[in-house]
């Protein structure tokens, strides 16, 4: 019974971060580029520092009358938001935030695998409100999407495979144990490729031509409103959520200080992801999106190639080691 509650515990304040740590996410987007872009309104709004922001966004779109259109398949329609979302709560189940053996929602042997794999799933959720709008611009951006994840989960995988290699084993809390510092200079190409290829799977600027307005509306969520809406936002920031924390995890040593001593490891966690986070944050504000062609270019002519350096790279390592 002491195992079960355990269990428990640890999944409810996952559950708690699931809620939590997204909004946070929003709510520092809309403050970060309020100074970066001299934004008045996110500054102002409830008195000091903008402060009720989010709370007046949360109003607005539960207001917001919830639309079906009348030729759209509304059963999957109405579950298309929730196919997009949940994925990321499995995901941030398996994510390890502290030394402790309690830090972790779950302990998973093949965690690279599971937490790539599950969320591979997310763009369901883009194909099924595309498909299920009955609107051929909401289509295109869901099959947008869907080239969009297949032409970057590929260089995530092999970024993530070089990580492996190099601790030798593929679960989370095992590459943190085998991790070292000296890894970083060498793994920081990897890093680079990961995270890059996050960005564009998550759909966030410089990478969002399938949602941007410019370009075919807000892609498969067009005929979205009110609170359904509102979870495809949610999911982009539980996204940038578990992006940073796996990129922390995998090449920055997670809850490992710099300066010895693990004690706050879970602190260190956090710092790590709210620093990936802001990085997003700002690539959002300084540069211009990319092309649709230039976005595949950029896939299989830069990330891939890099990705497969990254592994002879640790092969390389890996022997002379031995």
């Amino acid at each position: 019974m002491n195992d079960v509650l355990d269990v428990a515990i640890r999944l409810v304040i996952v559950f708690a971060a699931f809620l939590v740590l997204p909004l946070v996410i929003g709510q520092t987007e809309h403050k970060v580029m309020a100074h970066m872009q001299g934004r008045l309104g996110p500054m102002y709004v409830g008195g000091f520092h903008g402060w009720a922001q989010l709370v007046a966004d949360g109003v607005k779109f539960a207001q917001k009358e919830d639309i079906v259109p009348a030729a759209a398949d509304r059963r999957i329609f109405q579950l298309a938001p929730a196919v997009a979302l949940l994925p990321y709560l499995l995901v941030l189940v398996a994510i390890p935030i502290g030394p402790q053996e309690g830090a972790v929602g779950e302990v998973v042997d093949a965690g690279i695998f599971f937490v790539l794999a599950v969320m591979g799933v997310g763009v369901l959720g883009s194909l099924m409100a595309g498909w299920a709008s009955a609107n051929k611009f909401s289509l295109l951006g869901g099959l947008r999407t869907a080239a969009q994840l297949l032409a970057y989960e590929l260089p995530m995988l092999l970024t993530a495979a070089s990580v492996a290699m190099a601790a030798g084993t593929v679960s989370l809390p095992g590459i943190l144990d085998a991790f070292e510092w000296w890894w970083v200079p060498w793994q920081i190409v990897g890093a680079l490729v990961f995270f890059v290829a996050g960005l564009a799977e998550l759909q966030r600027p410089p990478f969002d031509m399938p949602v941007a307005d410019s370009e075919i509306i807000f892609g498969a969520y067009t005929e979205y409103t009110g609170l359904r809406f509102a979870l495809f936002l949610l999911a982009e920031y539980a996204g940038i959520v578990v992006l940073c924390g796996l990129t922390t995890v995998l090449f920055l040593g997670g809850w490992h200080s710099p300066f010895g001593g693990d004690d706050l490891g879970w602190l260190w966690t956090l710092l790590k992801t709210f620093l990936l986070a802001f990085v997003v944050i700002w690539l959002r504000v300084s540069y211009p999106r990319l092309r649709e062609d230039q976005l595949q270019k950029l896939a299989w002519t830069v990330l891939i190639p890099l990705a497969l350096a990254q592994i002879a790279l640790t092969g390389i390592v890996k022997v002379v080691i031995q």
